[in-house]
Formats: structure tokens, C-alpha cells, sequence
């Protein structure tokens, strides 16, 4: 396996950010030229052209670097700090490799309309957000880029697969369910690339994207992008892919650091039922933009988002409870401002890219280092600043202790802080007077409903409820907040209710033996004891293998 480690001065950026304000520098002149752009390596004219009318002209470091060796047809390990681009590291090699129907060579395709590129993801936010940036790299070509994830309708997506599609994103779940339905056929797939490997190894994916890449030819080219390499991914890695060229993207001022320079690290010791206040006034900073609240819970997330609304704060909530189209709304609302605040837990969360966000506040403690940077990897994009601001609970001292000695912050005893503490309004930049409510003045953003809920028939869930609609299997929705099977197989694959199957065999047991028990009710007898009897009778016989005991020849009788 081949390291590439060059030191590259590079910026936390957006996949589909502004250009680069200054130009790439690196150590390693095969790898990248300075001042290089995406015109300088062999991709097609309308690529180029289509990211330079999106404002793209400069490729990020993890880009760059990964480039030259994609289009030669390397399988490649990409690994890079969350929000580094890494998006069209992988984007833009695969589409450099699709034919579009009316280019030169497709109708010698060997099935054409069938999937030439798949992109697994973790999430269902994940992959509406790669298939956007899919589409905007390809928008002066007619390529087919295909979302296939659950809590969608089966119907619109198994429509698209059979008019004809070129590149598929989508979720491991429904990607297993549309290929053994055998309505996506891999088979002509010759580009791989599996997002966001760490998590989909933690959301116990792996099976799934095994079994995906079993489908697909063996001479594929396969890309895996991860921010983190456990040691199953490698695994995985070394078992599926061809001498991977393992490239790793590293900023040199960062000492080694796993999180962002760039992004200022306040942690609190805060008290349970000071948190909401807490948060209230840590909303009213100057210069606040865009903000992130990460809870543990699906539980905490709906019931901090509804706490803010209640304080005037335009507020929504993401979290698995919620149906697709609810928090497609809540997302959408996010990013075109009309909330500014969105209240998420982790894995709904997960890979979300989202221009302008100053701050990240976890409600909660983290569970581990490698949480800590997935949630704050949502500011200091860019290469804007950011501010992450921590609650950490007194039971949770001793995990913040382990986060905190792994990730070097140097904050190993965050300081007892509330409310209406001076140093929290110091090391955030809160106005002196402010309360916990949105003063009415202030109040000027449009609010989650004013993003249209979209009908997306969708199954297991409804609407935006907080509960779910029955039907999904609680263990594993909880697991799969955003982007697993949830929804995808609900009252089993023929749509009937499993439970219903136990009821109609109990009510053909009666129908077994309706003989016996009117001839015994209708027999003669001196009083109740000779029916009583005849019944014990029955039962006796069953138990003991037909030989009569007390009242054996009424019971005798009964049956003849």
C-alpha cells in the first residue's frame, strides 16, 4: 500500500465552496502544482466548465493530491479532516469516466442505462448532498445521477433505475433491497466509491457494502474516503480494493492536531437545567451566524428545538423520529436561512455541509474523540473561523477527560460555569444584559414552516411527528438515525403486518374440533357434572395418549 503524506498548507472547505483565496503550495511537485486548477489536470471541458460557473476553479489539497491518481485508474484511500472537499475528490474522477447518453462511445456501452458509477453513503442527508454535487459538476453533460436511500417511496426510484440511470448515491439499506428485488443491476458498475467508511463501520454497514461490492465487476475502480481508518475498514480495504494509493491530506500548523486551528474550543461544566438558558444567550453572540446544536438523543433534540421556538429563536430539529420529508424540510430551511439554528443529534448530522456556520454546541458530551470531530467539523469551513462550545455534564467528567487527553485540547477540568457567569459572556462575546428570550425586535427570520413540507410517500413515517408511525423496527432506527433501513422494510417486504399471521392461525384452532364440542353440549345428562366431566376427558386424552380416566365413557360417548 503506497502513503502519500505530502505537507500541504490546506483550509477546512466545502466540496462546493468559493474558490481558494490563495494559491496551493506543496512539497511534492508531482502531486500538485502551485497555483494549479482543475483545467491543469486531464478532465473533461464540460467538468471544468461546469464548476467554473458554480464558482470552482481551485482544487482543494485532499483534491488535488487525489486527482492525478484517480484518472489513471488507481484505487485510492483518501483521508482527510471533515470538510476538506473531499466530495469532488472522488466526484470528479467518476464522472470523468461516466458516458452520457448521446457522447461518443455510450451506444457501445455493453448495457447501456444501466449504473456505471455507485456511491455508497451512511446518511440519507449525506446522499442528497453528494447527488447535488454530482449534478452540479455535471450539469453541461446529460449524465443520470440517481438518490436511492429509505423513507422514500420505492416507486419513483425503481422507475428511474428501469428508464435508465448512469450514476447511482445512496444508502447501503435500500441499495440491498432494490439489488435483491433485482431492479439495480451492479453488474456494468465500473466505478466504486464508499463515503464516510468510518461511519458506515459503526453504523454496522459493512455486511452491506460487502455484499454491494460483491455485485459489481472485479476490475472495478474503487475509491474509499474516510476522515478516520479503523482497523475493519482497512480490512475491508485490503480485501476488496487493488493496491490502493493511500493518500492523506495534512495540514503542518496544525501540530499534529486532529481538530481545526481555525476553530475556537470553549468547554463548560454546565448543570442540567441551566443548558437551554445557557444556549439562549449563547444564540445572541455578536456575530453569530448559522448554528448547529448536537444532542445524544432524538428525545433531547426535539425538545431543545421546541424549548428555543418557545424563546423566539427560528429553530428546527433532525433526528431519525422525524419523517423524510420532515427533515429534508428542516435542512432545506437551514440552509436557505430561514432557521438559523438546527438542533440534530449525531448521525443525522453526519457529514453535513453547510456554508456560513459560526458556531457548534453540543448539548451533550460527545461520546468519544471521534464524535467530538464529526460535530465540530460543521464550522471553520473554508477556512472561516469557528467556535465550538462544549457542555459537559458532572457525570461525564471522565469521557470529556479521555476526548480531551486524545485529542490534545489541553481542557482536561472544564471550568463550573451558568448562565448568568461572567466568563461566559467574556470568552463568547455576549452583550452584557442578555437574557435567555429573543427580544421581539429581533425576531426576523422566516421559521420552519415557511419551507414546504414535500409528499415524498414515504414509508414507515410520517409527516414531521415526533413519534414514530409504527411499523419500524425501533432497535435499529434508533441505531440508524439517518440513513439506514428505517423505513425501508416496514410489515415486511410484501407490505402485510408479520402479527397478523399468529391471529389468523388462532382462529382456525377452533374450527378443528367444532364437532365434539356441540355433541357434548346437546348429550343428555342428569346435571352439569356429566359435561364437566366429558370435557376433563378431552383433555386428558391429549395428555395421556387417548387412555380414558375419570369420566372416560361419557366422554367416550360424546366423541362417537
Amino acid at each position: 500500500m503506497t502513503t502519500t503524506d505530502p505537507e500541504i498548507e490546506s483550509t477546512e472547505a466545502s466540496a462546493l465552496a468559493a474558490p481558494m483565496s490563495r494559491p496551493l503550495k506543496s512539497t511534492y511537485s508531482s502531486v500538485q502544482a502551485v497555483d494549479a486548477s482543475f483545467s491543469d489536470f486531464d478532465v473533461r471541458p464540460e467538468i471544468v466548465a461546469a464548476l467554473a460557473a458554480a464558482g470552482i476553479t481551485h482544487p482543494f489539497p485532499i483534491q488535488a493530491m487525489t486527482l492525478p491518481v484517480a484518472l489513471a485508474g488507481h484505487d485510492i484511500i483518501g483521508q482527510a479532516k471533515t470538510g476538506t472537499g473531499k466530495t469532488l475528490g472522488f466526484g470528479v474522477p467518476l464522472l470523468n469516466r461516466v458516458l452520457a447518453p448521446g457522447e461518443d462511445g455510450y451506444d457501445q456501452l455493453l448495457s447501456p442505462g444501466k449504473p456505471q458509477a455507485l456511491v455508497v453513503v451512511p446518511t440519507r442527508e449525506l446522499a442528497v448532498q453528494v447527488a447535488g454535487d454530482l449534478a452540479t459538476a455535471s450539469a453541461g453533460r446529460s449524465v443520470r445521477v440517481v438518490q436511492v436511500y429509505g423513507g422514500r417511496a420505492y416507486e419513483p426510484q425503481i422507475a428511474a433505475l428501469n428508464s435508465g440511470v448512469d450514476v447511482v448515491v445512496g444508502t447501503p439499506g435500500r441499495m440491498i433491497d432494490l439489488l435483491k428485488q433485482r431492479h439495480m443491476d451492479l453488474s456494468f458498475a465500473k466505478t466504486v466509491v464508499l463515503d464516510e467508511a468510518d461511519e458506515m463501520l459503526d453504523l454496522g454497514f459493512l455486511p452491506d457494502v460487502e455484499t454491494l461490492l460483491a455485485a459489481t465487476p472485479a476490475s472495478r475502480h474503487t475509491m474509499l474516503f474516510s476522515a478516520t481508518m479503523p482497523g475493519a475498514v482497512v480490512a475491508m480495504a485490503r480485501r476488496y480494493m487493488t493496491q490502493p494509493t493511500h493518500i492523506r491530506a495534512q495540514d503542518p500548523d496544525d501540530d499534529g492536531r486532529q481538530t481545526v486551528k481555525n476553530i475556537k474550543q470553549v468547554v463548560y461544566r454546565a448543570h442540567a437545567l441551566d443548558k437551554v438558558e445557557m444556549v439562549a444567550r449563547i444564540l445572541q453572540a455578536n456575530g453569530r451566524g448559522l448554528t448547529i446544536v448536537f444532542a445524544r438523543t432524538k428525545r433531547t433534540a426535539a425538545k431543545v428545538a421546541d424549548d428555543l421556538v418557545e424563546r423566539g429563536f427560528a429553530a428546527g430539529a433532525l433526528h431519525g423520529d422525524l419523517g423524510q420529508g420532515a427533515r429534508e424540510q428542516a435542512l432545506r430551511a437551514f440552509r436557505h436561512g430561514k432557521v438559523d439554528v438546527l438542533v440534530a443529534t449525531d448521525v443525522a448530522a453526519r457529514g453535513i455541509d453547510v456554508e456560513d456556520v459560526t458556531h457548534v454546541i453540543n448539548y451533550q458530551c460527545p461520546e468519544d474523540e471521534k464524535t467530538y470531530l464529526h460535530r465540530t467539523g460543521r464550522t471553520g469551513r473554508a477556512g472561516n473561523k469557528g467556535t465550538a462550545v462544549t457542555f459537559v455534564d458532572w457525570d461525564d467528567i471522565p469521557r470529556w477527560g479521555l476526548i480531551d487527553k486524545a485529542l490534545g485540547l489541553g481542557i482536561p477540568e472544564p471550568v463550573e460555569t451558568y448562565s448568568s457567569s461572567p466568563n461566559l459572556y467574556e470568552d463568547l462575546d455576549i452583550p452584557s444584559g442578555t437574557k435567555g428570550r429573543l427580544p421581539k425586535s429581533q425576531q426576523t427570520r422566516e421559521g420552519l414552516g415557511a419551507e414546504k413540507l414535500e409528499d415524498l410517500g414515504e414509508t414507515g413515517k410520517r409527516g414531521g411527528g415526533a413519534r414514530p408511525a409504527g411499523g419500524d423496527r425501533g432497535p435499529r432506527q434508533g441505531g440508524r438515525d439517518s440513513g439506514g433501513r428505517d423505513g425501508g422494510r416496514d410489515g415486511g417486504r410484501d407490505g402485510r403486518s408479520r402479527s397478523a399471521e399468529p391471529r389468523r392461525s388462532e382462529a382456525a384452532k377452533p374450527a378443528t374440533n367444532p364437532a365434539p364440542r356441540s355433541d357434548a353440549a346437546q348429550a343428555p345428562s342428569a346435571d352439569g357434572e356429566a359435561r364437566t366431566g366429558a370435557r376433563r376427558s378431552r383433555n386428558r386424552r391429549r395428555t395421556r395418549s387417548g387412555r380414558p380416566t375419570e369420566g372416560g365413557a361419557p366422554a367416550q360417548s360424546a366423541a362417537e
